[in-house]
This record gives structure tokens, C-alpha cells and sequence, in this order.
């Protein structure tokens, strides 16, 4: 507690020993391929037995600022007063860290790999009449996971001599980036989950502390300040000169003011409070949770999400563009993929959120919340070929607590695409895309079910059923390359009205029913919850086959995913990271038994529901499991 209070106590702004070290990173004698960006690309290895790691000490802050800093409930109530970026200048009062005069000192990954190309040839040619095609197809996926491997490193962006994250994509052919070479919090938890299984947490951690740092800045979109609390979307190391010849490194967030289309992103500090769970779960350092300003941080996100408006619904209300189809697509309202997403960030604030005085109203809250959006999803977004039967016969302008179609739900609106493709078993169906007044989104979202799955939204049966549905329409959601974004894509007059003639979401393209190969570890981790890895494994091995060849896009086009994005970015980084999780995760269950969530039987004690037509009584576990485990 004694260090906490002294991490609170304001701090002296002064030179930093990284401002000459970010100055002697633009000089001609580096390596020509890393001068456009000199202080952000690790070309090394990150490993166990590395000497120059940060020390791991209770309570190391890995960050710098030029600004005091104080995580008191007080100032939690308070807009920051903060500039738009953070600067790499060191805080005497800080916890010691230990980092080399000259960075990690390993070896280049590319005389590594050349070594280990060497072994496999010699092995291979050695007596390759003895080498049977099995042996010759695990060589190969060795070599592909060693590609893998070495460009996951090298998207590695530092800040301070520190890594802190990793690049969307780095394509070094594309002159025009964009914002791809910016850190996402979205794109990066596939990559921090394969450094934490991989052993190596140091980039993780130091992830979580520096985005917690720009957490809730004075952002304007046409001089408007969004929410406390808000996670940006993505972050960016920047060189910024001083005087004469002195330099120093900026972190510069973007919480949607720069983003195409302007939108502020809902599901960032969902991610950040989920990866933030899984650290404690797989590295057992359950102390960077335990930290004031880190406890500080969730209570704000959970306070952002969870405060009072007009919605009557206890799902979360966000605009189209705020989650991973972060372009129009028809998503606005109450869609499914940031319901799971707020559901597992709330499961997981309720495990780690301290217990005391001033937390336990907002804990009491939590479980409100949860199981008032447990039974809200089960029971209105499930549906299967029988719910879609009595949809299509509801009665519509119904008034009073009665009523059956409680949404206005006009039956014309069951497309005859549904009707032909539902799988006639029961033991198929899925979530629903979206749920308000008068509409319900028909079209299956990969992204929202998968993560029901994993968290537990869906009951123990649905979860099951929606594993079957993919199954059974393998082809339509797998294809040629997993997995589809969404299904079916919006076509002709649809996809001009809803997408505003978008001309990057055409019929079968990037959100408009793109195949998206990131989603494999969602896939197998929602696999390996309910006994399922043979279907993970199936996907894994299709994807293996193209994704080397095809240099690594951000998606595929057409219905079957046959084609690569025509304009997707090649040497992605979740693309990479995804497949590389979702290898470790077949290969370590342990591990991924402690990234999802089982069924909570006590939320159902304490659902506050309208379980009966006179509505509003709690319900008794027995009622809620009658009403809900459908």
C-alpha cells in the first residue's frame, strides 16, 4: 500500500535518457529498412531467458509522463486535465526499471531463421525417401509457425527502449498506411494472448499501463469530450523534436477524431478490462490488477458503460462503426457482438474489482446488470427454425405487459433467405445480429455468437446449437478461408441504402460478408469450451494452407472466401496472431480453459426479469432455469 501512495505523489518533470537514445535512433548508420520509423519496430526475439527484461517488481510502473498523476477516486470523478499525448520523460518517483543502455541484446531473427531453415533441409534431404508425407506436412506447419513467429516480432512497436504493443499490419510495400502502422487495443489482444502463452507477458503488461494512461483525455470531435473513461481506439509512438537537436517519443491516442467515419470506439475498453483478466489468468501476477490506478481504470469503464439514459433495454446502445465492423453496416442500435463483449467485460470487472466501501454498490450493480442482460439475449435474440416459425405468425400493434411480440416485430421481415437456410433440426440456431422497436437483424454475426459461446451468454444448449449451425453450414460461414464476418451480405438496393454505396463493403467483401481469418482463435477457443477441437482444428488446417502463401491478408473475398481482399492489407497482424493462437490454444487446453467463462447459476438467482406476464418480480433459480435453458 506504502509504494501505491508513493506511485499517487506528483512528479518533476525532466530531460530523459530516451530523448538521445530516440535522437540517435534517425542516424544514417541504422538499418535503412527501419528509418521512416526509427523508435517503434522491434527486430528480436522476446523470450523467458532474456537478461534485459523488465524486472518484475510488485509494483514497476513502466511508463513515463511529463504530467502528475494521481489515481485517487477523487480525481476518477474529474476530467483529466492532460494533453493530447504522452512523453517519454522519466518520473523519479516511480518504481526502478531496469532496461539496457541498448535495448534487448538477442539475436537477429534472421540469422535465426536461417539456422533453422538449414536443420529442416538437412533432415529433410538428408534421406528423403524416409520422410513420409506426414513428416514432410509437419515441417512444414513448423515453417509456417516460425513465419508466423518472426513477423509477430517484427510488428512489435517500443516506446522508452520498452515494447508496448504491436501494429496493425507492417507491409513494407505499402507506402500509404493509413493507420495501420498504429497500435489498435482491439487488434492487439490476439497478439497478446500468443506472447502469454508464449511466456512472455512483459509487452502485455506494459500494454495495459500505457493505455490506461490515456484513458479519458480531453479528445474533441467538433468540441465535444467523449465519455471518462473512454479506452482510443489505437495509439501511435511519435518522434517529436525539442530544441536544437534533441528529440523525445510521444504516445499519441486516437479515441475516434482521426478515424474514418469519426467514430468512437465502444468495445476498446471492453477489450482492455478482458485482456486485462486474462493476464492474471495465464501469467498468475494477479498484483497489476490489484494496482490503484488499474483498479481506477475498471471502475471508470464499468461506470461509463453502465450509466443511467433513456434506453429501456439492458443491453448497451452504441452507433454503427463502434465495434470491429467499424464502418456503416446497419449495425446501430443494440448489436450482438458488443453484448457479448460487455457481458464478458462485466463478468470479468465482478472477479477482479476489490470489495470495499466505496466499490461494493458498483459490484451490486455488475450483477444486476449481467443477469438482466443474461436473459434479455437468451430469450429475445435466440432463434432457431421454431422461433423463426412463430415470428412469422406474430400478431403486431399489441399493447400492455401481455403482449407476446413485445418489439413490434412485423412478420415480413423473416427474409425468405432465413427461411430457406435455417437448418431444420433444433439443435441448430443462433444469436440474432441486432434487437430494437420494430427490427430484428436476421443476419448471423460470427464474431457475436462465438464470443455468447465463450463467455456464457447463451445457455449450455444454445451454445451447442450455434456450433451445430456452423457445422452443418460449413460452406457459407467457412468456405475456402475462415471465417465469415457475417451472413449473408447485404446485396442491390440493401447494400446501397444501408452501407451508403460503400465501395470498400460491396456484396461479399471486407464487413459485408468478408471472410475475416483473425476470428480463428475466437473460433477454437468457443471449440475447446464446449468439446469441440475437431472442428478448431478442421478450420485451423484449411486456413494453414493458404494463409503463408497468400502473405498474410486482413480478409478474403467472395461468398466462398476464394479470393484475397481487394483491398485488404497484406503482413496483418491479428491475421498472424490469430492463427498462431489459435495453434497454442490446441495445444495447451489448460490454457484455454481459463480465457472463457462457465455458466454462473447465481446470476440466475438474482435475475430481475419479466419471467411472468405481470411482470416484474425477481425470479427463483428454478423459474429462471425453466424460463431460460431452452
Amino acid at each position: 500500500m506504502m509504494n501505491a501512495i508513493a506511485f499517487l505523489g506528483n512528479s518533476t518533470m525532466r530531460p530523459s535518457k530516451c530523448i538521445l537514445r530516440a535522437f540517435s535512433r534517425l542516424s544514417p548508420s541504422r538499418d535503412a529498412a527501419f528509418q521512416p520509423h526509427p523508435s517503434r519496430f522491434i527486430n528480436h526475439n522476446i523470450n523467458n531467458q532474456d537478461p534485459y527484461r523488465i524486472t518484475k517488481l510488485r509494483n514497476v510502473v513502466p511508463f513515463c509522463t511529463n504530467k502528475p498523476s494521481s489515481v485517487t477516486t477523487q480525481v476518477a470523478s474529474e476530467a483529466r486535465n492532460l494533453s493530447a499525448s504522452k512523453t517519454c520523460t522519466k518520473d523519479t518517483t516511480l518504481d526502478q526499471v531496469i532496461i539496457p543502455k541498448n535495448g534487448f541484446n538477442v539475436k537477429p531473427l534472421t540469422v535465426e531463421r536461417l539456422e533453422e531453415d538449414e536443420k529442416d533441409e538437412e533432415v529433410v534431404n538428408g534421406d528423403v525417401r524416409n520422410i513420409d508425407k506426414d513428416g514432410l506436412e509437419s515441417v512444414r506447419r513448423k515453417e509456417i509457425e516460425e513465419e508466423a513467429w518472426r513477423l509477430l516480432r517484427q510488428s512489435v512497436v517500443t516506446y522508452c527502449d520498452s515494447p508496448v504493443g504491436t501494429m496493425a499490419a507492417n507491409d513494407p510495400t505499402d507506402a500509404t498506411p493509413l493507420n495501420y502502422d498504429q497500435v489498435f487495443v482491439r487488434d492487439f489482444v490476439p497478439s497478446a494472448l500468443a506472447f502469454l502463452m508464449k511466456g512472455e507477458s512483459e509487452i502485455v503488461r506494459n500494454f495495459l499501463l500505457y493505455t490506461l494512461q490515456l484513458q479519458s483525455w480531453e479528445k474533441t470531435v467538433d468540441c465535444y469530450s467523449p465519455g471518462q473513461g473512454l479506452m482510443p481506439a489505437s495509439f501511435k509512438v511519435r518522434i517529436s523534436p525539442l530544441e536544437e537537436d534533441k528529440f523525445e517519443e510521444v504516445l499519441d491516442p486516437d479515441f475516434g477524431e482521426s478515424a474514418i467515419g469519426r467514430v468512437a470506439p465502444v468495445d476498446s475498453g471492453l477489450w482492455w478490462i478482458i485482456l486485462l483478466r486474462a493476464y492474471g489468468k495465464i501469467t498468475g501476477d494477479y498484483s497489476l490488477q490489484e494496482r490503484v490506478d488499474v483498479q481506477t481504470g475498471i471502475k471508470m469503464i464499468a461506470n461509463l458503460c453502465l450509466a443511467d439514459g433513456f434506453d429501456m433495454f439492458p443491453t448497451l446502445l452504441v452507433t454503427d462503426g463502434s465495434c470491429m465492423i467499424d464502418r456503416r453496416m446497419g449495425i446501430h442500435g443494440h448489436p450482438l457482438e458488443i453484448q457479448a463483449l460487455f457481458y464478458s467485460a462485466l463478468r470479468s470487472s465482478r472477479e477482479m474489482i476489490t470489495i470495499n466501501d466505496s466499490s461494493k454498490n458498483l459490484v451490486r450493480t455488475i450483477n444486476n446488470r449481467l443477469s438482466a442482460i443474461s436473459f434479455h439475449i437468451r430469450e429475445n435474440y435466440w432463434v432457431d427454425k421454431c422461433k423463426i416459425n412463430e415470428i412469422y405468425r406474430y400478431k403486431t400493434e399489441e399493447y400492455s405487459t401481455d403482449a407476446t411480440n413485445k418489439f413490434n416485430i412485423y412478420p415480413d421481415q423473416v427474409s425468405p433467405w432465413l427461411m430457406d437456410w435455417i437448418p431444420e433440426s433444433r439443435r441448430c440456431g443462433f444469436l440474432v445480429g441486432n434487437l430494437q422497436p420494430a427490427h430484428m437483424d436476421f443476419r448471423f454475426f460470427t464474431l457475436g455468437n462465438l464470443w455468447s459461446v465463450i463467455s456464457s451468454l447463451g445457455t449450455p444448449r444454445q451454445n451447442q446449437a450455434i456450433l451445430n449451425l456452423i457445422e452443418e453450414k460449413w460452406d457459407d460461414l467457412i468456405g475456402h478461408m475462415p471465417l465469415k464476418i457475417c451472413f449473408p451480405a447485404l446485396e442491390s438496393a440493401e447494400w446501397h441504402i444501408i452501407t451508403g454505396s460503400d465501395p470498400k463493403n460491396t456484396p461479399w467483401s471486407y464487413h459485408n460478408g468478408g471472410s475475416w481469418p483473425t476470428l480463428l482463435w475466437q473460433f477454437t477457443l468457443a471449440c475447446m469450451k464446449m468439446g469441440r477441437p475437431e472442428l478448431a482444428e478442421k478450420a485451423v488446417a484449411l486456413a494453414e494452407k493458404r494463409l503463408q502463401a497468400d502473405r498474410w491478408p486482413e480478409y478474403y473475398d467472395t461468398r466462398y472466401g476464394k479470393f484475397i481482399g481487394k483491398k485488404s492489407r497484406l503482413y496483418q497482424t491479428w491475421t498472424i496472431a490469430g492463427f498462431l493462437t489459435a495453434k497454442q490454444l490446441l495445444q495447451n487446453p489448460e490454457m484455454a480453459s481459463s480465457l472463457f467463462w462457465e455458466e454462473d447459476l447465481e446470476l440466475l438467482e438474482t435475475c430481475v426479469c419479466v419471467l411472468s406476464k405481470s411482470g416484474r418480480k425477481s425470479c427463483s433459480r428454478a423459474a429462471a432455469k425453466s424460463q431460460i435453458l431452452i
